[in-house]
Order: C-alpha cells, then structure tokens, then sequence
C-alpha cells in the first residue's frame, strides 16, 4: 500500500479545506501550535499550506527535509525565505485573485474615513465634543482625485469604486498599462501623483524598491490637504516618517489596514492620533473571501500532488 503524503497546515483554515486535503493526503493541523513544535509534524511533510502572519525562514524549512511546495493563504509572500525555496527546488503558490473584492471594499472604506475625516468625527462624538458644537468640516468624496500606487486587479477594484462616487482616479506603475479608456484610471509618474491626488492609496507588494517607499520626501511631495492610506504592507511605509508628517501637518491624516511593525504595539503614537484610523490587518479578513484563499491554496497542493497544473504559481 502506497503511503499517502503529508501535508502541514500551519494556519487556521475553514473545516471544509482540510476536509477537501484530507481527500488527498495526511493532514497535520499545526495552526494552534506554536512554531517551536511544528519540528516533528514537518519532519515527514511535502506540502505545508501557510499564511503570511508567521515567518517561513530557514528555521522552519530546515525542519522539512522532505518538503515539495508552499502553498501560501495570501497573496503576499514576504514571509517565506526564497533563497531556501529556490536552492532546494521547493514549489511556491500563493492565493492571488481570491481576495480582490474583500480587500478592494476595506481599502475604499479606509479612503472614505480619510477624506472625510471620520476618525476625528467620531472621537468628537465619543469625548463629548459634540455637546459644543458640531466638528470641523471635511471634504467630499466627488470631485476629488484619488491617487493609486499600484494598479492591480485590487487597484482596479478600488478605481471602479472609487469613480462610483465621483472621483477622478490617476495610478503609479513602473510601466503605463494600455488599457486606461477601459479602467478609467490615468498613469502619472510617481512624484506627479504625490502632487495631484488629495489621498493617496497604497497598493504595492513589498519588494526591496518599495520598502520604505513612502518616507519623508514623499510625503512632503503631498498636499498639505492630502490623506494617505496604506492596504499594502506596513513596511511600504516609513512609520517614523508618516509620524513626523502628520504632527507637522504636512499631510491632513492617514487610515492603515496595516503597520510596520505589525502588529503596532500598544502606546504607539499613531494610536493617539485622531487624524489616523487603523485597523488590524482586516482586508481580506471575512469569512467567505479566507475559505476562498484557504481553499485556493488547497487547491494547489492537490494540484502538486496529482502532478496536474497549478493554479496561482510564483516564479522565484
């Protein structure tokens, strides 16, 4: 009899993944555990479906002798130690056109509460400010321009919202696309964005040239009047420089899905801050939309395992 191969789940997935993997192959569920007992589990395992909260390093594929394919819950894959994967000829896949609306929806819905200042409104309203008087005004959505750095399926998404409600929409990419009369979004050059829009999205994967992309000189290149959102990766962003911009009004506020570090400790000064609204990480985070990714990234090992195309590769 043939031994069925083992595959390491090392993040919670919906009951119905595991139950599809489980099809196909011994299953470990390691996502209650912490990382230091994962080294028996992996020791056996080819395939190991993973998310991006938790470092995929040397460390832990030293653990995997016999591992095959990384088949990630997320569409960034920051986390996982390349260089490992391409010397031991180890498969990646991520989960890459699941998440698109969930993600775009999140990320509008920060632009919203940045433009129109709802971080500061409802602080008003919750220290008892209103009993003085009603809160400064902010600004509408129709009319203004909405500045995209990175022009994806979710950058996309967001455009074809974002022009529902009126906005005019400009993008950054390091090559123009050719299909602006169909997206309805305008190429600018990087600095020319910065200038034009009055909230500035990012939607950028985290790569050696946008780490940090978002410092001080990019900010003072904004609007005084201008927002800043962030539904990429914290570290696009210089935390101390988005600090320093904020308290010296060089931008008018911010709203971040995500924070570098992540998570942001307690105490930090953005907290205290009624110009920023954070929120922990959530843009993919409904229930259909992470079985989605789980599922898609299931998929992909069965995939493997049955020698059959995969779904969402990555070149490394």
């Amino acid at each position: 009899m043939t031994e069925r191969p083992r595959v390491a789940v090392t993040t919670t997935v919906a009951p119905v993944v595991l139950e599809r993997l489980r099809e196909h192959a011994d299953v470990v569920d390691l996502a209650e555990l912490p990382r230091e007992a994962w080294g028996g589990a992996l020791a056996g395992a080819v395939a190991m479906l993973c998310s991006s909260n938790v470092p995929i390093d040397g460390e832990v594929l030293g653990l995997a002798p016999h591992l095959r394919i990384v088949a990630m819950q997320s569409v960034g894959y920051d986390n996982v130690d390349l260089g490992v994967l391409r010397a031991r000829g180890i498969v990646l896949t991520n989960s890459r056109g699941s998440l698109v609306d969930a993600v775009a929806d999140l990320t509008f819905a920060l632009v919203v509460l940045a433009v129109r200042r709802l971080a500061f409104a409802m602080d008003w309203a919750r220290s008892g400010r209103w009993m003085e008087g009603d809160a400064p005004f902010a600004h509408d959505l129709a009319g203004a321009t909405l500045g995209l750095v990175g022009f994806g399926a979710i950058g996309r998404a967001v455009a074809r919202r974002a022009q529902v409600a009126g906005m005019n929409v400009v993008y950054h990419t390091r090559t123009p696309r050719d299909d602006d009369d169909a997206s309805g979004g305008n190429h600018r050059g990087f600095d020319a964005l910065l200038a034009e829009s009055d909230c500035v999205v990012a939607l950028v994967p985290l790569t050696p040239r946008t780490r940090g992309m978002f410092d001080d000189a990019a900010f003072a290149r904004m609007k005084p009047t201008a927002t800043f959102v962030n539904a990429a990766r914290g570290a696009v962003c210089d935390t101390g420089a988005l600090l320093r911009a904020l308290e010296q009004g060089t931008i008018a506020g911010a709203a971040l899905d995500v924070t570098d570090p992540e998570p942001l400790p307690p105490g930090h000064p953005l907290y205290a801050r009624t110009d920023v609204a954070i929120t922990p990480h959530v843009g993919s985070a409904t229930v259909e939309t992470r079985t989605r990714m789980a599922m898609l990234a299931a998929q992909n090992i069965i995939a493997f395992l049955r020698d059959e195309p995969l779904l969402t590769p990555i070149v490394l």
